[in-house]
Protein backbone atom coordinates (compact mmCIF):
# COMPACT_ATOMS: atom_id res chain seq x y z
CA UNK A 1 0.00 0.00 0.00
CA UNK A 2 1.64 3.39 -1.37
CA UNK A 3 1.58 6.31 1.58
CA UNK A 4 0.93 9.61 1.39
CA UNK A 5 1.47 12.30 3.30
CA UNK A 6 -0.99 15.10 3.36
CA UNK A 7 0.40 18.84 4.97
CA UNK A 8 -2.44 21.02 5.74
CA UNK A 9 -2.98 23.41 8.59
CA UNK A 10 -6.91 23.64 7.23
CA UNK A 11 -8.08 20.57 9.78
CA UNK A 12 -11.21 20.08 7.65
CA UNK A 13 -9.57 20.15 4.29
CA UNK A 14 -7.07 17.75 6.21
CA UNK A 15 -9.57 15.11 7.26
CA UNK A 16 -11.19 15.23 3.56
CA UNK A 17 -8.39 14.20 1.58
CA UNK A 18 -6.97 12.16 4.18
CA UNK A 19 -10.29 10.24 4.44
CA UNK A 20 -10.79 10.43 0.56
CA UNK A 21 -7.38 8.75 -0.06
CA UNK A 22 -7.76 6.38 2.80
CA UNK A 23 -11.16 5.09 0.64
CA UNK A 24 -9.27 4.59 -2.48
CA UNK A 25 -6.41 2.30 -0.94
CA UNK A 26 -4.47 4.42 0.28
CA UNK A 27 -2.64 5.17 3.79
CA UNK A 28 -2.48 8.87 4.82
CA UNK A 29 -0.51 10.21 6.70
CA UNK A 30 -1.58 13.72 8.34
CA UNK A 31 0.69 16.99 9.21
CA UNK A 32 -0.65 20.40 9.84
CA UNK A 33 2.60 22.21 8.97
CA UNK A 34 5.84 21.71 7.65
CA UNK A 35 7.87 21.43 10.87
CA UNK A 36 5.16 18.66 11.65
CA UNK A 37 5.53 16.73 8.78
CA UNK A 38 9.55 16.95 8.82
CA UNK A 39 9.56 15.32 12.22
CA UNK A 40 7.49 12.65 10.65
CA UNK A 41 9.38 12.13 7.62
CA UNK A 42 12.57 10.03 8.23
CA UNK A 43 9.91 7.28 10.06
CA UNK A 44 6.76 7.53 8.05
CA UNK A 45 8.70 7.54 4.89
CA UNK A 46 5.63 8.59 2.36
CA UNK A 47 5.71 7.39 -1.31
CA UNK A 48 4.67 11.02 -2.22
CA UNK A 49 3.40 14.42 -0.43
CA UNK A 50 0.74 16.67 -0.69
CA UNK A 51 1.63 20.06 0.80
CA UNK A 52 -0.20 23.51 0.93
CA UNK A 53 1.88 26.30 0.82
CA UNK A 54 0.27 29.09 3.30
CA UNK A 55 0.93 27.12 6.78
CA UNK A 56 2.22 28.33 9.40
CA UNK A 57 5.32 27.58 11.51
CA UNK A 58 6.57 26.55 8.38
CA UNK A 59 5.05 27.41 4.76
CA UNK A 60 5.06 24.55 1.66
CA UNK A 61 7.59 26.27 -0.15
CA UNK A 62 10.27 25.86 2.77
CA UNK A 63 9.14 22.26 2.92
CA UNK A 64 9.49 21.61 -0.49
CA UNK A 65 13.09 23.00 -0.57
CA UNK A 66 14.12 20.65 2.82
CA UNK A 67 12.31 17.56 1.36
CA UNK A 68 14.47 17.86 -1.94
CA UNK A 69 17.58 17.73 0.10
CA UNK A 70 17.35 14.55 1.34
CA UNK A 71 14.98 13.00 -1.26
CA UNK A 72 15.40 14.19 -4.75
CA UNK A 73 13.05 11.58 -6.17
CA UNK A 74 9.71 12.17 -3.49
CA UNK A 75 6.80 13.01 -5.76
CA UNK A 76 5.60 16.64 -4.19
CA UNK A 77 2.13 17.84 -5.15
CA UNK A 78 1.21 21.86 -4.11
CA UNK A 79 -1.85 22.58 -3.09
CA UNK A 80 -2.99 26.20 -2.81
CA UNK A 81 -5.05 29.29 -3.49
CA UNK A 82 -2.57 31.17 -5.01
CA UNK A 83 -2.80 30.28 -8.76
CA UNK A 84 -0.24 33.48 -10.25
CA UNK A 85 2.23 32.75 -12.69
CA UNK A 86 5.06 33.76 -10.41
CA UNK A 87 3.56 31.10 -7.81
CA UNK A 88 3.70 28.65 -9.76
CA UNK A 89 7.02 29.69 -10.68
CA UNK A 90 8.02 29.50 -7.35
CA UNK A 91 6.50 26.56 -6.83
CA UNK A 92 8.28 24.56 -9.45
CA UNK A 93 11.74 26.17 -8.39
CA UNK A 94 10.96 24.78 -5.04
CA UNK A 95 11.13 21.58 -6.22
CA UNK A 96 7.40 20.82 -6.84
CA UNK A 97 6.45 18.02 -9.17
CA UNK A 98 2.84 19.38 -9.53
CA UNK A 99 0.22 22.35 -9.15
CA UNK A 100 -2.68 22.14 -7.97
CA UNK A 101 -5.11 25.05 -7.09
CA UNK A 102 -7.93 25.05 -4.69
CA UNK A 103 -10.79 24.57 -4.40
CA UNK A 104 -9.44 20.72 -4.91
CA UNK A 105 -11.68 18.32 -6.99
CA UNK A 106 -10.43 14.80 -5.21
CA UNK A 107 -11.17 13.32 -7.78
CA UNK A 108 -8.72 14.85 -10.01
CA UNK A 109 -6.23 14.86 -7.28
CA UNK A 110 -6.58 11.42 -7.26
CA UNK A 111 -5.45 10.96 -10.78
CA UNK A 112 -2.33 13.20 -10.30
CA UNK A 113 -1.11 11.25 -7.08
CA UNK A 114 -1.91 7.94 -9.65
CA UNK A 115 0.42 9.36 -12.67
CA UNK A 116 2.96 10.97 -10.29
CA UNK A 117 3.63 7.44 -8.38
CA UNK A 118 3.74 5.64 -11.88
CA UNK A 119 6.27 7.77 -12.56
CA UNK A 120 7.90 7.66 -9.44
CA UNK A 121 8.17 3.76 -10.01
CA UNK A 122 9.49 4.13 -14.03
CA UNK A 123 12.60 6.32 -12.65
CA UNK A 124 13.57 4.29 -9.82
CA UNK A 125 13.99 1.28 -12.12
CA UNK A 126 16.12 3.08 -14.44
CA UNK A 127 13.97 2.36 -17.19
CA UNK A 128 11.48 5.25 -19.14
CA UNK A 129 9.01 3.55 -21.78
CA UNK A 130 7.42 6.35 -23.80
CA UNK A 131 5.50 5.32 -26.52
CA UNK A 132 7.93 2.90 -28.18
CA UNK A 133 10.75 4.78 -27.02
CA UNK A 134 12.82 2.90 -24.15
CA UNK A 135 15.17 5.22 -22.27
CA UNK A 136 18.06 3.04 -19.90
CA UNK A 137 19.32 5.07 -17.22
CA UNK A 138 22.53 2.15 -17.30
CA UNK A 139 23.48 2.46 -20.85
CA UNK A 140 23.01 6.09 -21.06
CA UNK A 141 20.80 4.88 -24.36
CA UNK A 142 17.65 5.67 -25.78
CA UNK A 143 15.88 3.39 -28.29
CA UNK A 144 13.48 3.17 -30.76
CA UNK A 145 13.16 -0.20 -32.64
CA UNK A 146 16.44 -0.40 -34.82
CA UNK A 147 17.36 3.20 -33.77
CA UNK A 148 19.54 3.74 -30.95
CA UNK A 149 21.10 7.05 -29.60
CA UNK A 150 23.82 7.04 -26.91
CA UNK A 151 23.93 10.66 -25.15
CA UNK A 152 26.49 12.07 -23.41
CA UNK A 153 25.68 11.82 -19.32
CA UNK A 154 24.48 15.13 -18.93
CA UNK A 155 22.12 15.15 -21.58
CA UNK A 156 20.80 12.00 -20.81
CA UNK A 157 20.03 13.51 -17.49
CA UNK A 158 18.26 16.25 -18.60
CA UNK A 159 16.05 13.84 -20.73
CA UNK A 160 15.26 11.52 -18.54
CA UNK A 161 14.06 13.87 -15.76
CA UNK A 162 12.12 15.62 -17.86
CA UNK A 163 10.28 12.98 -19.61
CA UNK A 164 9.92 11.43 -16.08
CA UNK A 165 7.84 14.38 -15.53
CA UNK A 166 5.97 14.72 -18.64
CA UNK A 167 3.97 18.05 -18.52
CA UNK A 168 5.97 19.20 -15.48
CA UNK A 169 7.04 22.49 -16.34
CA UNK A 170 11.09 23.29 -14.52
CA UNK A 171 13.18 26.13 -14.83
CA UNK A 172 16.39 26.76 -16.11
CA UNK A 173 17.57 26.91 -12.66
CA UNK A 174 15.28 24.15 -11.35
CA UNK A 175 17.34 21.71 -13.91
CA UNK A 176 20.91 23.11 -13.10
CA UNK A 177 20.92 22.42 -9.78
CA UNK A 178 19.39 19.39 -10.72
CA UNK A 179 21.53 17.97 -13.28
CA UNK A 180 24.42 20.22 -12.79
CA UNK A 181 24.29 20.19 -8.96
CA UNK A 182 23.62 23.32 -6.61
CA UNK A 183 26.87 24.59 -6.21
CA UNK A 184 27.74 24.46 -10.15
CA UNK A 185 29.49 27.64 -11.82
CA UNK A 186 27.83 26.70 -15.17
CA UNK A 187 25.52 29.38 -16.61
CA UNK A 188 21.84 28.87 -16.96
CA UNK A 189 22.16 29.20 -20.83
CA UNK A 190 24.01 25.90 -20.03
CA UNK A 191 20.59 24.60 -19.83
CA UNK A 192 19.65 25.76 -23.21
CA UNK A 193 22.38 24.71 -25.63
CA UNK A 194 21.65 21.26 -23.82
CA UNK A 195 17.91 21.45 -25.05
CA UNK A 196 19.15 22.31 -28.41
CA UNK A 197 21.60 19.49 -29.02
CA UNK A 198 18.57 17.23 -27.10
CA UNK A 199 16.35 18.42 -29.96
CA UNK A 200 18.13 17.71 -32.60
CA UNK A 201 19.45 14.11 -31.91
CA UNK A 202 16.02 13.25 -30.91
CA UNK A 203 14.52 13.65 -34.09
CA UNK A 204 14.24 10.31 -35.20
CA UNK A 205 12.08 9.95 -31.73
CA UNK A 206 8.36 11.30 -32.68
CA UNK A 207 6.81 9.90 -29.42
CA UNK A 208 7.76 13.04 -27.30
CA UNK A 209 8.89 16.56 -27.68
CA UNK A 210 10.64 18.77 -25.31
CA UNK A 211 8.60 22.29 -25.29
CA UNK A 212 9.81 25.82 -24.31
CA UNK A 213 7.23 27.35 -21.62
CA UNK A 214 7.87 30.96 -22.15
CA UNK A 215 8.62 32.83 -19.05
CA UNK A 216 9.25 29.19 -17.04
CA UNK A 217 11.51 26.70 -18.52
CA UNK A 218 10.88 23.41 -20.45
CA UNK A 219 9.06 20.61 -19.83
CA UNK A 220 8.21 17.33 -22.24
CA UNK A 221 5.20 16.04 -23.85
CA UNK A 222 3.95 13.06 -25.42
CA UNK A 223 2.96 13.30 -29.11
CA UNK A 224 1.52 9.72 -29.89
Amino acid sequence: MFKIMVVEDDLPLLKMMSSFLSLNGYEAIQARNGEEALEQLNHALPDLMIVDVMMPVMDGWELTREVRRDYPLMPIIMVTARSSLEDKRVGFSAGADDYLTKPVDLSELLLHVSALLRRAQAITSHRLTVGETVLDYDRLTVTRGETELELPMKEFLLLFKLLGSPRQIFTRRQLMDDIWGVDSQSDERTVDVHIKRLREKCEAFPDFAIVTVRGLGYKAEKRL
